[in-house]
């Protein structure tokens, strides 16, 4: 077997409206509704879908727990531009910019958390 790509993640959350608010209006993603009323995010290729806390849909990650996610995405937008859009929407960054290494290569970081604490990493690839 060979995997290709990720498809989607999940992470469980306290509130679905607060977190497709966050990742909206800071990420731009798309919200989504799916398969009997479950939401996730739409990015790419690819989405994030909410699990409700206390609420998980099955089959779920055996401790499920809002905060316990860390994830690194990648955009074509410069960090300075990152940097001042988290500002101007209030997102307190943790650590960066920083360099790292990501799948294919050298990144540039920035580190924040969403509303439930999740740690949420944007880079940009080196040229």
């Amino acid at each position: 077997m060979k995997i290709d790509r990720i498809d989607h993640f999940v992470i469980t959350v306290k509130d679905q409206d607060a977190s497709c608010d966050f990742y909206s209006r800071v990420l731009g993603m798309e919200p989504v509704t799916f398969a009997g009323g479950r939401r996730g995010l739409a990015f790419g290729n690819q989405k994030i879908n909410l699990h409700p806390a206390g609420k998980e849909y099955e089959p779920k990650a055996r401790t499920a727990l809002p905060g316990t996610a860390d994830f690194c995405l990648i955009t074509a937008v410069p960090l300075d531009r990152v940097i001042s859009h988290l500002g101007a929407c209030g997102v307190p960054i943790e650590l960066g910019p920083v360099p790292k290494t990501g799948a294919t290569g050298p990144i540039r970081s920035v580190y924040f958390r969403d509303p439930d604490g999740n740690l949420v990493e944007v880079s940009n690839y080196e040229a």
